[in-house]
């Protein structure tokens, strides 16, 4: 049975991780990621004619399999890629790797075992790229961009900067509205674009409509990696273009000039110090800089932003990722900045976290830049996402919520308080053509106020509670029943206990109204989407069927109040990539029959692997064993959990006798060994011993006990195999039983919906928390007035004075 791709993806990271030895990551990245083409190339095209990739005889990745274990099998995998790049015009891309290279990769033994095991971890059943696979479903794609993302990770600060975050790069090719691109003709390009990732998430974007790619990356290496990115992603007539500098030596030329293009993107170096490298702008021959003025010697970033402007059609659309710095730096950067503004370039600026990138930790912006009707522009429409994010190791990653945020709010282009806001440019102009996003969005969280009257004379201040108004719009009969008024206008006594707070929220009628509303908007939302999950099948387009479920979400959740219609949709996010995504591949393969498929765990030791027994070593394909138990064993696992409930307080039971009777004169004392266990011989010898002798009457009645007890803990221990096995066998019968029908309504009903339900339902509870944590927060602050606090001290003080006069100290 296939693995799922999670498990696939993470099992080839763990193993070629751990073949990596002391190599830099950002170099075996390279290796690894030749290998996965390779077996790609292989799964695909051998043996087909007229296909995309020739794979010549000696050139394939059976091949490659050939010469594991052999002394020469660095030399061969050379000969092998030699082959294959010859044939399809690859010379200098899959072939730029030496496998034979022993100051990486170790010499003799060392470098035949590493890349033998390296080999082998591609020569996997699972990875099967030959396989008929739905539309949409890129398992190839997936684990590119898994691995590239963990390379990147590993790669350390200065040398990560070849991948651009999927997630930024999703943003970028929503908001240049790639998705309106209409065919061939419509051109992309990266003058900056490392391993091509950002590239490749704008073809995404402008899909099922093909556009055509061009890049160019100044390191050579990298620019191999993303011209086999495009040929691995299915664009292998993407132009990538290598070895320059973009801003010294541009390569894509016309007549001369620049090429343009109708989308730019870009996430060049910060601050680039050494841009004026090869070339003088003050005479550039492509006229980037005319009537802007030339970037700080020292500072690249205007730079690469005045090519993008100069590459970009009339009606171009493009976006570029910078350091916040670009939005309020002086001097010369002021001077661009302040021209780009007024001819209109600038359509919007994005604020991105801190920490997201893996060049670096400083916070960056997405500029967006649009030509189309510049000089009509009024304003620059912004949005500061900085805050919306999580921690992720070391590095900080945007959530499903908050690319989803950010996206729905730019093409709305509404406004949200503390999120977005459209300066115009009148108001940019009163800031003095400064961008920095503070300026403009207030994104600060309101400080919490401290009420000197309510610290000296008690009392909860009615501005504290009044923030709270979201609350009492749905239940504004909750305020009453938590507060009361006090002897002073504008403050108020807990009408309630500290310690019930939360019991009187849960409990009020207007809150469970509220929650039954939840339940309601989810419980209509389930029947719409049911029927649309049943007819799921083998042409499943796994990326359509989480696009209709979100937006529909989101449409039912999108008015309630209090509710964050994003935090909803995380839930159905996070679901999806812990568990539906795995199983809507599973469905392209197999379809629904697949949740009749039950396999046995191995467990691996030293070379060797173990069957692991019981139902914790069975795992069912779509339907996990625990959930078919709960639907039709639900018997035998109630018998099977007494009889290990019955076992556990037995186990108890003899625990407690040991411990009380196995001491110093105790009646246990005499047969407890050196490890303070009891054996069943010395037990019985004991017992034989003082049979009949009236003295020992207690300790034989004792021992008599703790004998019964060991004899019902070997039965137990028996049944409850007996048991294990008999559901085990059941286990796997009722697998094979299930109609396509019934895995549908297991897998649909109580696997995706019924989980989702709990975490979405669970939102209430969430809210009844944050309710309750600031009211206990509030009640707590000014429980005790600072004068009632004075006279505790002065009391406590004397009372401690007093003590020490009697002891013989004056004062």
């Amino acid at each position: 049975m296939p693995l799922k791709k999670s498990q696939l993806y993470s099992s080839i990271w763990s193993a070629c991780d751990e073949l990596r030895g002391g190599m830099d990551a950002s170099q075996y990245k390279d290796y690894v990621l030749i290998l996965l083409f390779v077996r790609y190339v292989s799964d695909k095209y051998k043996g087909k004619t007229d296909a995309l990739v020739e794979v010549p005889k000696g050139g394939s990745f059976d091949d490659l399999v050939a010469l594991k274990g052999k002394t020469n099998i660095g030399e061969g995998i050379n000969k092998v890629l030699s082959k294959l790049a010859e044939a399809n015009g690859l010379r200098g891309v899959i072939d730029v790797v030496d496998f034979n290279d022993e100051d990486k990769l170790g010499k003799g033994k060392e470098m035949q075992d590493r890349l033998s095991k390296l080999v082998a971890i591609f020569e996997n059943p699972d990875l099967n790229f030959g396989k008929n696979k739905a539309e949409g479903d890129d398992l190839l794609g997936d684990a590119y961009e898994y691995l590239m993302k963990h390379f990147a990770v590993e790669s350390g600060k200065s040398k990560g900067q070849f991948y651009t975050p999927a997630e930024v790069s999703r943003i970028i090719a929503r908001v240049i509205d790639a998705k309106n691109a209409k065919d061939r003709t419509q051109t992309a390009y990266d003058p900056t674009c490392g391993s091509g990732s950002l590239l490749l998430k704008v073809a995404d974007e402008a899909k099922p409509v093909d556009i055509s790619i061009y890049g160019q990356e100044k390191e050579n290496a990298t620019a191999a990696l993303a011209i086999l990115n495009m040929w691995l992603h299915g664009e292998p007539e993407a132009v990538i273009k290598k070895g320059q500098s973009t801003l010294s030596n541009p390569l894509f030329l016309e007549k001369g000039n620049l090429k343009t293009f109708d989308y730019v993107v870009a996430n060049p170096p910060f601050s680039y110090k050494a841009w004026r490298n090869g070339f003088d702008p003050e005479n550039d021959l492509y006229s980037r800089f005319e009537s802007f003025g030339i970037p700080p010697s020292k500072n690249g970033d205007y730079a690469f932003l005045l090519h993008i402007v100069k590459s970009l059609k009339s009606t171009g659309k493009g976006a570029v990722v910078l350091p916040h710095g670009v939005l309020f730096r002086g001097n010369a950067e002021a001077t661009i900045r302040t021209s780009l503004v007024k001819r209109g370039y600038i359509k919007g600026v994005i604020g991105l976290p801190a920490n997201l990138f893996y060049g670096t930790g400083i916070p960056a912006c997405i500029v967006v830049i649009d030509k189309e009707k510049a000089s009509e522009r009024k304003g620059i429409f912004m949005i500061d996402a900085s805050r919306g994010f999580v921690k992720d190791g070391n590095k900080n990653r945007l959530r499903e919520r908050d690319i989803r945020k950010v996206i729905d709010i730019w093409e709305s282009q509404s406004e949200l308080d503390k999120f977005s806001h459209f300066a115009s440019n009148e108001e940019i102009k009163k800031n003095g053509y400064n961008l920095n996003l503070p300026r403009y969005i207030d994104a600060s969280e309101p400080e919490d106020m401290q009420d000197i009257e309510a610290h000296l004379k008690g009392g909860i201040p009615g501005h504290d509670i009044d923030s709270l108004g979201d609350y009492w719009e749905i239940c504004p009969s909750l305020r009453k029943a938590l507060f009361k008024n006090s002897v002073r206008k504008g403050y108020y006594e807990m009408a309630v206990p500290v310690e019930e707070v939360r019991q009187t929220v849960l409990e009020n009628g207007e809150f469970l109204n509220f929650k039954n509303n939840v339940q309601g908007i989810f419980d209509g939302w389930r029947n719409s989407v049911t029927k649309y999950l049943n007819n799921l099948g083998k042409s499943t387009h796994p990326k359509a069927v989480i696009a209709r479920l979100s937006d529909s979400l989101l449409d039912e959740f999108g008015k309630m109040e209090i509710i964050d219609k994003y935090d909803v949709f995380q839930h159905l996010m996070s679901y999806w990539e812990e568990v539906m995504q795995d199983d809507m591949h599973i469905l392209t393969v197999d379809e629904w029959k697949a949740g009749s498929q039950v396999i046995r765990l191995q467990k691996g030791a030293k070379g060797k692997t173990k069957k692991v027994a019981g139902i914790s070593g069975l795992e069912g394909r779509l339907i996990p064993v625990p959930l078919l138990v709960k639907t039709f064993l639900s018997k035998e696992q109630d018998k099977l959990d007494n009889l290990k409930s019955e076992l556990e307080q037995v186990g108890s039971d003899l625990t407690s006798m040991r411990e009380e009777h196995g001491v110093e004169e105790g009646m246990l004392e005499s047969i407890v060994n050196e490890k303070g266990n009891i054996t069943k011989s010395d037990l019985q010898r004991r017992i034989k011993e003082i049979q009949g002798d009236a003295e020992f009457a207690d300790e034989l009645e004792m021992l008599e006990e703790y004998s019964q007890l060991i004899e019902r803990e070997a039965d137990l221990k028996k049944e409850i195999k007996i048991s294990e096995r008999d559901l085990e066998k059941t286990v796997i019968a009722r697998y094979s039983k299930l109609t396509d029908e019934k895995i549908k309504t297991i897998v649909i009903e109580k696997k995706w919906l019924d989980s989702l339900q709990e975490r979405i339902i669970g939102e209430t509870d969430r809210i009844s928390q944050t309710l309750t944590g600031r009211i206990k927060i509030l009640a707590k602050r000014y429980e005790e007035p600072l004068p009632t606090i004075a006279n505790e001290t002065e009391a406590l003080t004397q009372k401690v004075e007093d003590h020490l006069v009697k002891m013989g100290f004056k004062f």
